[in-house]
Formats: structure tokens, C-alpha cells, sequence
């Protein structure tokens, strides 16, 4: 599985953002599908989760701001950025696990930096 994240830059603080993360190749099964992100400095953490279902998982410093879907017929997971404070600055990877004769594999993607001016 080939994932490819795109969507990021700079964005003014209040502004929003919308980032896209393809994912091809072998791509039966994907599962949970997904959002990290490193802020400058920082351990890679967790922002947003969405299952294969469509449930939702979202790290307290974006929920209510930010916003997870995807499009199963596309394999492709979106993160819509409302309202990006600085501190919401990094580079962002998307993420995918993948089950496969009772294994999960994960997959990231390349990250795409996010830069949020105040």
C-alpha cells in the first residue's frame, strides 16, 4: 500500500485547511485510516482516527475544530482543518492499517507540512 498526503501549507490562524491522503495498490481490506501529527520538536501523536465503519476518534486538542472522513470507493482520508491555531503546526502523516489473514500491517504516508501563522 502506497499512500500519498496532500493538501498542506500555510494557512492563517482561523483560516482552514484541507488535507487529502490517497492510498494505492494493494488496498483490500484497508481498516482504520488516519491522521498524525509531529509538531516541531515533538514525538508524532495521534490527532484523528476513522474506522472503516466511519467512527471517529479525534485527540482533545482538535475536536471541535477539526473534522475526519473518507471515501472508501477512493481509499482516500481527509482531515478538514477549522479554525488551525499556530500550536497546530507540523507536518502531518496520514496513516492505514490493513488487515490480512488475521495480521495488521500499518502504512504511512510521506507527511505534508502544515504551517499555521498567527
Amino acid at each position: 500500500v502506497q499512500l500519498q498526503a496532500s493538501g498542506g501549507g500555510l494557512v492563517q490562524a482561523g483560516g482552514s485547511l484541507r488535507l487529502s491522503c490517497a492510498a494505492s495498490g494493494s488496498t483490500f481490506s484497508l481498516s482504520t485510516m488516519g491522521w498524525y501529527r509531529q509538531a516541531p520538536g515533538e514525538q508524532r501523536e495521534l490527532a484523528a482516527i476513522i474506522t472503516s465503519g466511519g467512527r471517529t476518534t479525534y485527540a482533545d486538542f482538535v475536536k471541535g475544530r477539526f473534522a475526519i472522513s473518507r471515501d472508501n470507493a477512493k481509499n482516500t482520508v481527509y482531515l478538514q482543518m477549522n479554525s488551525p491555531k499556530p500550536e497546530d503546526t507540523g507536518i502531518y502523516y496520514c496513516y492505514v492499517n490493513q488487515w490480512l489473514r488475521y495480521e495488521k500491517y500499518d502504512y504511512w504516508g510521506q507527511g505534508t507540512l502544515v504551517t499555521v501563522s498567527s
